[in-house]
């Protein structure tokens, strides 16, 4: 590979470098909403992500960096790593949990410390019932598709269950009251897998997102036990509620409810609160939801017409 030349900046171009620093370091008085200079540190999205390998590591132990792991040396194994993820949560939730306008005093610094370690070791003590989860889960794509050999299959191979792995932790912190670091999970699988589900949505047991690619999931979604969702579903809100002086109103149910058993196929869109899919039903590629669907019932848009044209 040819290298290239190295850059020999000009005595002007350097002369101006100061001037457009000094302009960019005023802007951020003039902007500070996109700033946080004087305040608590926030969360570190690299940190993060090594939470959610290491997470994986313990969730599924000999699928991921180490292997012949046996039940006589992963006690050591899990051992090591739950006292790293002790650690670097306790650490990132209680920078989350500081948004004050200032830096912390020691004595609020102290508190949310306590606070932070307490979420995390709540969080490890979870760790039992979040695999017996996301078994089921496994168990569903495994069930749900004739394709797949094995759940090992799954485990390696589907992004839709990677990014429901990546969810259910994400939705533990959020039940424990964790502020931001929820959201930056799930948008990482979401970079990852081209799967959207906010941490805020419910999801039954037995949960299975064939394919994946362009599923989204929004915050006040409730989906029950054995749903299958198939590639580029949306189920979303219809409008967004606005309170008397514009703003808009948060936290208001403004995303589907899908019973047990519902299967919805790829790129149907089901949007509003107060639409519920009921057991059962069946929603066919492409529909548009907008009003609530019967138990047992299947939706299909109109068979299209095909144009077929010879060329001469």
């Amino acid at each position: 590979m040819q290298e290239l030349p190295i850059l020999n900046p000009s005595a002007d171009a350097r002369s101006r470098l100061p001037d457009a620093t000094r302009k960019i370091v005023e802007s951020y008085g003039a902007t500070s909403v996109m700033n946080r200079l004087n305040r608590c540190a926030l969360p570190n999205k690299e940190a993060i992500a090594q939470f959610l390998t290491d997470v994986n590591e313990i969730l599924f132990p000999g699928y991921r960096r180490r292997d012949r792991l046996n039940m006589t040396n992963v006690l050591y194994y899990v051992g090591d790593l739950v006292d790293k993820l002790f650690y670097s949560l306790s650490v990132q939730v209680s920078r989350a949990l500081c948004d004050a306008p200032e830096t912390c005093d020691p004595v609020k610094k102290a508190s949310l410390e306590k606070r932070g370690e307490e979420i995390a070791m709540q969080f490890i003590e979870r760790i039992p019932k979040l695999r017996e989860a996301l078994s089921k889960d496994a168990e569903a794509a495994y069930k749900g598709d004739p394709a797949c050999k094995s759940t090992d299959e799954v485990v390696f191979c589907y992004p839709g269950f990677d990014a429901v792995v990546v969810y259910r932790i994400a939705r533990a912190l959020w039940e424990l009251g964790v502020p931001l670091i929820p959201r930056i999970m799930t948008e990482i699988a979401h970079s990852r897998t081209g799967v959207d589900i906010h941490p805020g949505a419910k999801i039954g047991e037995y949960f299975f997102i064939d394919h994946g690619t362009g599923v989204v999931i929004g915050e006040t979604c409730e989906i029950g036990n054995w749903v299958k969702l198939y590639q580029g579903v949306t189920l979303g809100a219809l409008s967004f509620p606005k309170d008397d002086k514009g703003e808009l109103v948060r936290g208001a149910k403004r995303h589907p409810t899908l019973e047990d058993n519902v299967v919805v196929y790829a790129n149907a869109t089901i949007l509003g609160g107060d639409v519920v899919v009921g057991k059962g039903a069946t929603i066919g590629s492409s529909a548009w939801i907008t009003e609530s669907i019967p138990p047992g019932v299947t939706v299909l848009i109109e068979e299209p017409k095909h144009v077929t044209k010879s060329r001469r």
